[in-house]
Formats: C-alpha cells, sequence, structure tokens
C-alpha cells in the first residue's frame, strides 16, 4: 500500500517509510542500532571485532556510493566518520557493557554529533547543487545572450546598409513558437517607424527569409521606439483549426479571428467598430465568415444578423441543424440556431435593415434614463441589451451596384453604418476584392476600422495600399495560402495573420454548446422590431430553407406530385409549407380517392380543415404557423395528458411521456409545448429535470 493510500485511510500519524533520514532521524537510528547491537552483543558474548568490521565495510561502502553521485570531500568523511565512530562505540560498549552511564552519556554525545555533521553537510550539499544549477543557468544566459548580440549586431548593420538608418538594438526577444523573434529598436535622429516599414520587403530579402516570412516594423512603446517582428518560420501554409474551446466571450473584451504569425491571437473589438473582410474567390473568405459567425455565437451579448443574397448560403450551415431538429441537447430543451436571424432576398434583407433602424431609433429615446444613470452616450451592452451585429456578405458589392434594387439596400445599410454607433448596431461586410470602388466609400473607410485582406496569393483587385493607408511594406506573395492574408485593427496594425480553419463538424458542436448562452432581445427593442422580428423564424419566412429543389427544376414525372410529398426534393414534412391548392385542381378521381382516405381515417368527413394533419410520427417543428392547425393535438395526448394530471405536482419528463405513448420524443416534446401554448399543460423549466404539469397542480 502506498503512502497516500496509508494516509488516507488512517487518522493516525502518517509515517513514509520510504522517505530518507533526515539528521535527526538518522541520528537516532545510528544511535539506537549501535546500543541494541551492544546491549545484544554484550547478553550473548559475541566477540567486539565484528562491530568494528560491520562497521569498517558501511564506510567504505557510503565512500564507494557518494564517489558515484560526486558528493562533496566533506560529505564523505563525515558519513565515514559516522560509522567508524559509531562501531567503535559499539565494541568498546559490548566489552565493557553498554548499560553504564558512562555508555550511555557518551552514546548521546555522539548521536548529537552525529546529527550536527549531518546537518552541516546537508546545507553543504545543497549549496553545491544550487551554484551548480545556478552556474549552468549563467552559461545558457551567456550563450542566448551571446546569441541575441549576434542578431542585434546583424540587423543593427542590415538597417543601416539598406535604409541608411542608424538604429540601437534595446531588447531581442524570441517568439515561444520559434517562429521568429522581435527586436525593439531606437532609431537615432527622430526617425519613426515607418521609415524603416517601407523597407520590409528589401529587408527581408537581404536576410534571407523563407516564402511567407517577413520583417516588419510596427510602432513601439513610445513614438521613439520601432518593434520589428521577424518571422523566420513559414506558419501561414498549414490549416490553423478553431480551437476546441467554446467557452462564452463578450464584444467588450474582443472576439478572436485567428492567429498572428509569432501565434498570438489577434482579437476583433466591434463595440463602436465596423469590419469589413474582403478576399478573392478561393482565399478562405466563405471560411473567415464561418469564424466570425463562431466567435458572435459564443458571445453572450450579441445577436447575430446575417444577410446572403447568395441562397443565404453563409448562415443555413448555423440554422438547419436546428430547425431540422438534428441536434438534440441531453436536457431534450430545443437547439436554437447559431444566428438569430437569416436573410437570402432583398425583401427579406430590407426587412431585417428596417428592423435594425426601427430598433436603433426606439433605443435613442427609450434608454436616454439609463445612459443618464451610467453617465455615457454609448448603450451600455449586456446580456439584457445584446449588441446587434450584421454580418452581410458581400455587402460591399452591394454598396457599389447600380441596380436599383441594391441601391435600396445601400443606402439601408449606409444609414446603420451611419446612425447606430451608440446604440450597439454594427456590421460586418464582406468583399471580392479591395478595390477603388469597395474603398471609395468614405462611411466604409470611416467606420470600418478593424479589416481583413485574405489574399490567397491572388494580386488582381487586392490594393493593400488601400485597404490599409499608412502600412507599408505589406505586399499580397508574402501570403500565397488559403486563409492567410493581413488583419488590421486600432489596437494591432496590420500585419501577417491566419484565419482560423472551422470544420462543419465544429459548427454543429458550437451551435449545440451556445444554444443556451445566446441572449434575448431587450423588451425596449422587441416592441420596436413588431412582428418583423417575432415571426422572422414563421414556415412561409423560411420556406426557402427547406425547399432545396423547388418544383420547377424537378423531372416532369415528379413535378406534378411535388405540392402532395413534401419530402420529394427534401425538407420537413411540415403542412403549413404544402401546395394546398394542388388538392383542388386534381382530377374527380384523385378527390374521390382523398375524401375515400378521410373517411378511413376519422369515419366520416364533416372537418376537412383535419385531413392533411401529418401523421404522429413525421417530424415537424413547433412553428407558430402550424400551431393553429393542431388544436385537437396527436391522438395520443388525451393519454399523455391523463397520466401528467395522475402524477399532480410531481409532473412528467418527456422521456417519460414518449416511453407512456411509445413515440419519439421530439415529436412529444412538439405537441406537448403546442399543449403548453393552449393552455392544456404548464412547463416547468428546471434544466435536466424540467417537467410538464396539469394546470391543476401548477
Amino acid at each position: 500500500m502506498s503512502s497516500t493510500a496509508t494516509a488516507n485511510n488512517s487518522s493516525g500519524p502518517v509515517l513514509d517509510w520510504a522517505a530518507g533520514h533526515g539528521p535527526v532521524t538518522g541520528a537516532l537510528s545510528a544511535t539506537t542500532g549501535a546500543f541494541a547491537v551492544a546491549t545484544t552483543g554484550a547478553a550473548t558474548g559475541m566477540p567486539p571485532g565484528w562491530a568494528l568490521a560491520v562497521g569498517a565495510a558501511g564506510a567504505i561502502g557510503h565512500t564507494v556510493a557518494g564517489l558515484r553521485v560526486r558528493n562533496a570531500g566533506r560529505t564523505l568523511a563525515t558519513r565515514a566518520a559516522s560509522w567508524l565512530i559509531g562501531a567503535g562505540w559499539t565494541t568498546w560498549a559490548i566489552t565493557h557493557g553498554p548499560l553504564t552511564w558512562a555508555a550511555l552519556g557518551s552514546l548521546a554525545t555522539i548521536g548529537v554529533g552525529i546529527g550536527a555533521a549531518a546537518r552541516s553537510t546537508a546545507l553543504y550539499e545543497e549549496a553545491r547543487e544550487e551554484e551548480a544549477i545556478a552556474a549552468q543557468q549563467r552559461q545558457i544566459a551567456r550563450e542566448l545572450s551571446a546569441e541575441r548580440r549576434a542578431i542585434a549586431a546583424e540587423w543593427v548593420e542590415r538597417i543601416q546598409r539598406i535604409c541608411n538608418i542608424t538604429v540601437r538594438v534595446l531588447a531581442v526577444e524570441k517568439w515561444q513558437t520559434g517562429a521568429g523573434y522581435s527586436l525593439d529598436l531606437e532609431p537615432q535622429g527622430g526617425i519613426t517607424y515607418d521609415r524603416i516599414a517601407q523597407y520590409s520587403v528589401a529587408l527581408s530579402a537581404d536576410a534571407k527569409l523563407p516564402h511567407g516570412c517577413t520583417a516588419t516594423a510596427s510602432p513601439g512603446i513610445h513614438q521613439g521606439r520601432t518593434i520589428l517582428d521577424v518571422t523566420t518560420v513559414n506558419v501561414l501554409k498549414e490549416d490553423c483549426f478553431y480551437p476546441d474551446d467554446y467557452g462564452p466571450l463578450s464584444v467588450l473584451t474582443g472576439i478572436p479571428w485567428g492567429v498572428r504569425t509569432n501565434a498570438d491571437i489577434v482579437n476583433a473589438y466591434l463595440r463602436e467598430q465596423c469590419a469589413l473582410v474582403v478576399g478573392p474567390t478561393g482565399s478562405g473568405k466563405t471560411n473567415m465568415v464561418h469564424t466570425i459567425l463562431a466567435g458572435f455565437a459564443r458571445a453572450q451579448d450579441a445577436l447575430t444578423w446575417v444577410i446572403d443574397l447568395n441562397a443565404g448560403s453563409a448562415g443555413l450551415p448555423w440554422v438547419l441543424p436546428a430547425l431540422n431538429g438534428e441536434i438534440e441537447r441531453e436536457d431534450d430543451q430545443p437547439v436554437r440556431p447559431g444566428i438569430d436571424w437569416l436573410a437570402a432576398s432583398h425583401e427579406e434583407a430590407m426587412v431585417m435593415l428596417d428592423t435594425a433602424l426601427a430598433i436603433g431609433l426606439h433605443r435613442k429615446k427609450a434608454y436616454q434614463g439609463l445612459l443618464a444613470k451610467k453617465n455615457t452616450d454609448l448603450l451600455p451592452i449586456s446580456p439584457d441589451i445584446p449588441q446587434i451585429l450584421l454580418v452581410i456578405d458581400e455587402g460591399a458589392e452591394i454598396l457599389t451596384s447600380t441596380d436599383r434594387q441594391m441601391k435600396q439596400l445601400a443606402a439601408k445599410i449606409l444609414e446603420v453604418i451611419r446612425m447606430l454607433r451608440a446604440m450597439g448596431i454594427r456590421t460586418i461586410l464582406t468583399a471580392l476584392g479591395a478595390t477603388g470602388s469597395v474603398l471609395g466609400n468614405l462611411m466604409i473607410r470611416r467606420e470600418a476600422k478593424v479589416r481583413v485582406a485574405l489574399t490567397g496569393g491572388e494580386t488582381e483587385g487586392m490594393d493593400l495600399g488601400k485597404m490599409f493607408p499608412g502600412r507599408r511594406g505589406l505586399r499580397v506573395d508574402q501570403a500565397p495560402y488559403k486563409g492567410s492574408g493581413f488583419m488590421g485593427t486600432p489596437e494591432s496594425p496590420a500585419a501577417l495573420f491566419k484565419a482560423w480553419r472551422i470544420l462543419p463538424n465544429q459548427i454543429r458542436d458550437i451551435v449545440a454548446a451556445t444554444s443556451t448562452r445566446h441572449p434575448t432581445l431587450d423588451a425596449v427593442s422587441g416592441s420596436a422590431a413588431g412582428d418583423a422580428y417575432a415571426q422572422r423564424w414563421d414556415a412561409e419566412r423560411i420556406a426557402w430553407m427547406r425547399d432545396a429543389h423547388p418544383v420547377e427544376q424537378l423531372p416532369p414525372s415528379l413535378a406534378k406530385d411535388a405540392g402532395r410529398h413534401p419530402s420529394i426534393g427534401g425538407g420537413l414534412n411540415l403542412r403549413a409549407l404544402r401546395d394546398q391548392g394542388a388538392y383542388e385542381e386534381e382530377a374527380d378521381q384523385l378527390a374521390k380517392r382523398f375524401m375515400r382516405e378521410i373517411d378511413e381515417r376519422f369515419g366520416t368527413t364533416p372537418e376537412p380543415a383535419r385531413d392533411n394533419e401529418p401523421s404522429d410520427d413525421v417530424p415537424g417543428l413547433n412553428l407558430s404557423a402550424l400551431r393553429g392547425e393542431r388544436e385537437q393535438g396527436p391522438a395520443w395526448l388525451p393519454t399523455a395528458l391523463d397520466a401528467i394530471k395522475a402524477m399532480g405536482a410531481e409532473g412528467m419528463k418527456p422521456s417519460a411521456v414518449a416511453d407512456l405513448v411509445g413515440k419519439d420524443r421530439k415529436t412529444v416534446r412538439a405537441a406537448l409545448q403546442a399543449a403548453v401554448e393552449r393552455g392544456q399543460l404548464v412547463y416547468r423549466d428546471n434544466g435536466p429535470h424540467s417537467v410538464y404539469l396539469h394546470p391543476d397542480h401548477a
């Protein structure tokens, strides 16, 4: 049994039998051992010379062992003397008797002497060991210092030769990743960092840095200092996957978007700033959008609205898994989409932008008291009053389009950017290139201070000088890999960075992990948003998400039946999405067949409104568009209601009801939630222990 187990299983003192002797225990062990041997030897008539022989052997053995571990000479001498003195006393005590006062007093004196000597040698050995470690560290420091001095001298000469600038190197810091180092420079003669930055390419070439590595100058601790970051290992070439940590974030503390070449995470602070992300086809811009949405999903004080006129492809991976019920939580609660609103058409985008303007303008009036109380002109963002972040894919192209509808959207977007900064509504625009037409708008240049240029090696339409004005030495060929480029913020000057690679399964994991973290729109904003916001997930508003294969795109043999069979072409089996008019246009034979099926199911035909009620086993969403048509609920619901009522105040979990009626949990949960909205049941939310109660026992 180990000493740890002994300590856990005993309430008495803990004895570690594997521990070595200290000065006190060693002296006690030596004296008591000598006394025991002397007493036994005197009583049995043992020859006294045996004790002396054993002591000599012990002295020789400890000396050999000490030499192997390189103990000091005084340590060897002390241990050998202890053995010989103890053996001498034992020999004398066996001859003259160990039970005399002289024998006992001399033994005690020997024990004290052995303890003091052991303590002295232990301190000496510790001092020797510390000195050896310190000497080793000094050697390492001398070697490192020599290497740093060589690096400093090399760059002083290089900058003098290429830039014609005299600099003094104050420090050289190697990056922990081993991918490069930074030099703290002090240019002489009032030279600023930008003079060195314009020679970045020449300095990199002269240093013979690998492709994808740069020597980039940035501001130092004050205007007379410069930081020169030198990358020696190309870290942009390999994929950098999104971290597995899906912990909470805040727009107030920054949202991580990627990493620098020195592995430092670069954050985007979007409480007051808008953002612009440009990248040509194949540069990783879509992946970057998903990375941005992942950070927003993790934020506890932000709601994400997405406009993507390209069939909503940027937002669908964050919506469909939740709406289709493909993700389930352990507490059986429905999973919320990873974004709060998705628009894929001009009409829905106009509704979204009008809603954002209405919310922002109403916040300006309704929160005057809060602003005065907090003594600020910026609305205090929190989970109770969340920030709204509009991600507009290829939004910069919308601003430059000459199409009439696009001009209407552009006017709304610019109005949101111009008016709603203080009220916590900001935009993130993407574009296919950093061109004059995209960056020609003053509003974009002034408000979008967080900028990302994913180059992917593309030179056409990537004017980094316009994208990052005042930042010299940036070249497209420095970041030729997908997902690599340049990112600049007011807090971090533009420099090379690598966007995280996020995989589809990670998107699903983030949606599930952050479902309970999304805030809800505050009551003040909700009153201004009205039905346009409250009904954003209604069936008719999201029908386009399910209609993967429209009727007109189906083969003629299937197109005529697509209205009756919503499973054709994918999507959910939702009655609100079915083509009800197709039944009225069918031939008489189909009408007779249809009525016969109703008779077989219900036994009568006085209630045609229930003919299309979906089967209990057909999965479907508990959408508001369907509630009015399911007033009676499925056939098994009365049985479930009676069972829940019989349970009294204890209630029943959805899983127990599912086992009772023999249905899957998703179907049961949707029907019970509909019963709650009709007032037939009451839902008690208690995390994993949530239950449904009858109103009589609520």
